[in-house]
């Protein structure tokens, strides 16, 4: 099927493979069927300087995002352990180059198939950015890359058409939310139920109005209703979706001058020990080195 408003090929789902074709597949990709069961992530870079994250599951490994350069994103999917070539897909959340800076030469030397909305595909190619093989998906459709089930949602940034995603297998949810300007409810809705989430820690409001370094425009910009997050906004977004099969929460794109780790991890800690779900893991990821993998 073909994407008729820009002639390229749309998402269908895929049949499920039988357990022997399965484990054949695994085997031949050195990947234990037992591995397979679980969801793992481990983010290779967040910050202004460059997102992303790869994601394991279902047998099905996946790169949210490309914001590194090619060099980097190579240089850290080996390090924890994937080849680049090993990679059954990309998925981009939006256009910003923090998170396509290395897409253009990583597909000249990896030509995996890129999952976007038809809008952020449109913007890239005008902007020159091709190569590998384009699928395109509306927002709020849910699609699958062999086991692994995704359902992307809208989210509100100053992008053409953002979005975050939920990854799920046997019934392991993962949410991934990169920059977004306020939490709606539909994003709430998407969100619940989740047992990891990686989202984004832009800014702590004190620090923001104190810095000195942007101009008044800019952090208008930053905190408005199409900007990114707050300290705040995330502990607010975590009221709304924390229970007791929550087991993780990565924080990410956290300002280098605007932001501080002890900062939100100690307002989230308050947050859920005062929830009653002390036991929620939370961990930071920085720029300039790739996180370890974290389990679901």
């Amino acid at each position: 099927m073909r994407n008729r408003r820009y002639g390229v090929p749309s998402v269908l789902p895929l049949p499920l493979p039988r357990a022997s074709q399965r484990a054949e597949t695994l085997a031949a990709r050195g990947i234990h069927p037992q591995t397979a069961r679980v969801i793992r992530f481990a983010v290779l870079g967040s910050g202004s300087g460059g997102n992303s994250t790869v994601v394991e599951c279902g047998g099905v490994r996946l790169l949210i995002d490309a914001g590194l350069s090619a060099k980097q994103l190579c240089l850290r999917l080996r390090k924890v352990g994937i080849e680049p070539a090993a990679l059954d897909g990309i998925l981009l959340t939006h256009e910003h180059g923090d998170h396509v800076k290395g897409l253009k030469v990583f597909l000249k030397q990896h030509p995996v198939p890129v999952y976007a909305t038809a809008d952020t595909r449109r913007v890239l190619a005008i902007n020159g950015i091709d190569g590998g093989v384009w699928k395109t998906f509306e927002s709020a459709q849910p699609f699958r890359i062999g086991e692994t089930a995704i359902q992307s949602f809208t989210v509100h940034h100053d992008a053409v058409d953002p979005v975050g995603f939920v990854i799920s297998h046997q019934s392991r949810l993962l949410g991934l939310v990169s920059d977004v300007g306020h939490v709606t409810s539909s994003m709430i809705d998407r969100l619940r139920g989740l047992h990891g989430l990686f989202v984004e820690a832009n800014y702590d409001d004190a620090l923001l109005e104190a810095d000195t370094k942007r101009p008044w425009p800019t952090k208008q910009r930053i905190s408005s209703r199409h900007g990114h997050l707050s300290n705040g906004q995330v502990a607010d977004l975590i009221r709304e979706i924390a229970h007791p099969e929550l087991g993780r929460v990565v924080l990410g794109h956290l300002s280098s001058d605007c932001n501080k780790p002890d900062l939100i991890l100690g307002r989230l800690r308050t947050c859920l020990t005062e929830m009653g779900h002390p036991h929620v893991d939370l961990q930071c990821a920085c720029q300039d080195e790739p996180t370890g993998w974290f389990d679901l």
